[in-house]
């Protein structure tokens, strides 16, 4: 499922394809899709892209004419309109050719180029949805990576709630407090603090404050990673070195996975090896894993906590090249696919080959045998037979 670094990377994604492209026409929904339809009609507009922890939202900006005289037609948008999404399991943007349209492409921006480009929506799961003149939704918390100020004292003001009655592995995704936050995030965030996920959240969390005890480094920018400096080593490796806070590591850890790549949002190339070598925990070898109360599975090492839930079984491991296929969107993420199937056709070609070589070889030594002991037979009765 696509977390809050995803979604980021998708609207960095969106604005870098999108940037001086002029589009128009009416915004065009799938057949199969029943999300709401988007009523914006517009000759030419321009479509910008901004995240906020699991939502994404497009915000599409009439192009005003520079004739004094020039009238909106009938039906023609003359305002912007904000559209936000929420991507659910496997949702993603693609930005093609007509010709190339991806096949679960729910909702379709086109631009005014001939040939025509069009910007996609893909859900292939159809989890995801999209609103119209929306909003970012209010039962969300702030924004993890880009409100991270707003987001502990969200967290800290609030730690009479219920909520954190819970185990913390659970509260870490309630997005009302940890906007961004999924299920690898997780994962790997308690491994580094080496906190098991099934003890009570307000254990962990209480004593830290609203402001960050540590030296505040200059706020991060919401940009591309495209244009990493050099520097960023030095700092993801200060981030690694960091310990003890949890909501810092809730802001700094999926910071690592959007500076990691370089290469930024691009579903079409899949070479996630980078990625995967970032894991530490999750899906990671040698790791624990069972179902929480909610039915997500925990990935953990050592004891997983007093509040684990009572015969809770470990979920069987899922192949590799099945797990390719739940969305993950950075650049950078789990093994390729091109290279695990060319390795499994030629391990099927070597199986082959040795199983074919010495069945032949059986079946000519066989009929060898046999056109031997015909030729014995007749010389046999040759021998034997009376003179004519």
């Amino acid at each position: 499922m696509p977390e809050g670094p995803e979604l980021h990377l998708a609207s960095l994604y969106v604005n870098k394809m999108c940037e001086g492209v002029v589009f128009t026409g009416q915004v065009r929904k799938s057949e199969v899709s029943k999300s709401l339809d988007v009523p914006f009609t517009c000759d030419a507009y321009r479509i910008t892209a901004t995240s906020r922890g699991k939502e994404v939202k497009l915000t599409l900006t009439p192009i005003k004419s520079d004739e004094p005289k020039h009238r909106v037609k009938a039906r023609q948008a003359d305002q912007p309109m904000d559209i936000v999404f929420r991507f659910g399991m496997s949702g993603f943007f693609r930005f093609t050719t007509e010709d190339e349209l991806p096949k679960h492409s729910h909702l379709r921006f086109h631009t005014n180029e001939k040939p025509c480009r069009v910007l996609s929506f893909v859900d292939v799961r159809r989890f995801g949805s999209w609103q119209p003149n929306g909003t970012w939704q209010p039962a969300r918390g702030p924004c993890i990576m880009f409100e991270y100020e707003s987001f502990r004292e969200n967290v800290v003001s609030h730690m009479a709630d219920h909520a954190f009655d819970k185990p913390i592995c659970e509260v870490l995704l309630n997005q009302k407090y940890f906007n961004g936050i999924g299920n690898y995030l997780r994962a790997e965030i308690l491994f580094r603090l080496n906190i098991p996920p099934f003890v009570p959240a307000r254990t962990v969390l209480e004593g830290l404050e609203s402001g960050d005890s540590c030296e505040k480094e200059r706020p991060v920018k919401n940009e591309n990673p495209d244009k990493k400096p050099k520097s960023d080593r030095t700092k993801e490796k200060k981030i690694k070195e960091e310990t003890g806070d949890l909501l810092r590591l809730c802001h700094t850890v999926p910071l690592e996975v959007v500076n990691m790549g370089g290469k930024g949002y691009d579903p079409q190339k899949q070479d996630y090896s980078d990625f995967e070598a970032w894991l530490q925990c999750y899906y990671v070898d040698g790791m624990k894993s069972i179902r929480d109360h909610n039915g997500r599975t925990m990935w953990f090492t050592g004891d997983p906590g007093p509040m684990a839930p009572k015969d809770s079984k470990s979920p069987k491991k899922k192949s590799k090249a099945k797990k390719e296929d739940d969305h993950d969107y950075t650049d950078k993420k789990k093994v390729t696919k091109s290279r695990s199937a060319g390795g499994t056709k030629r391990t099927a070609i070597k199986q082959e080959t040795v199983t074919k070589t010495p069945q032949k070889e059986k079946k000519a030594k066989a009929e060898t045998e046999a056109g031997s002991k015909r030729k014995k037979t007749e010389k046999n009765k040759e021998e034997n037979s009376p003179p004519g």
